[in-house]
């Protein structure tokens, strides 16, 4: 190999642009495992619980968190080694993601919340119900007589 192949400048250029590649490739796969929006919005289901459910299901965002890390530490790498021309896109594009990941988990918490609170929402209000069903029997009872 010649000197020139070896030059420190030029490394450092094909490792920034690796980096930068890097950092996009996880950006793209963050963006392709993050749901459909048609997944969020269209379910089939029999009931309430059945809906949030996949609603939930829907909303799993473990993939997608992977990804963004992996674009995170591989931006901060190449910032701190002031590796990048112009990192600002990058850096929006991260924020970018990592918002909706943001909305995501907080929408998936609450239809965790409201899953759990459901069932227990729909026993009360059988037994609700059926206290008043034994009053009103009574009465008819009474009406008959």
């Amino acid at each position: 190999m010649s000197q020139s192949s070896l030059d420190d400048e030029e490394l450092f250029g094909e490792a920034a642009e690796e980096m930068r590649a890097d950092v996009e490739e996880h950006l793209d796969a963050a963006r392709a495992e993050l749901p459909a929006a048609a997944d969020v919005w269209e379910v089939d289901a029999d009931n309430t619980l059945g809906v949030l459910n996949a609603l939930r299901s829907a909303l799993d965002v473990e993939d997608v968190e992977a990804h963004l890390r992996d674009a995170k530490k591989a931006f901060v790498v190449g910032k701190r080694a002031d590796a990048f021309e112009d990192a600002d896109d990058l850096e929006e594009e991260i924020d970018a993601v990592e918002a909706v990941l943001g909305d995501i988990e907080t929408a998936r918490e609450q239809v965790g919340e409201l899953a759990s609170t459901v069932p227990e929402l729909r026993s009360a209000l059988e037994e609700a119900n059926a206290g008043g069903e034994d009053g009103d029997d009574e009465d008819s009872d009474e009406d008959a007589a």
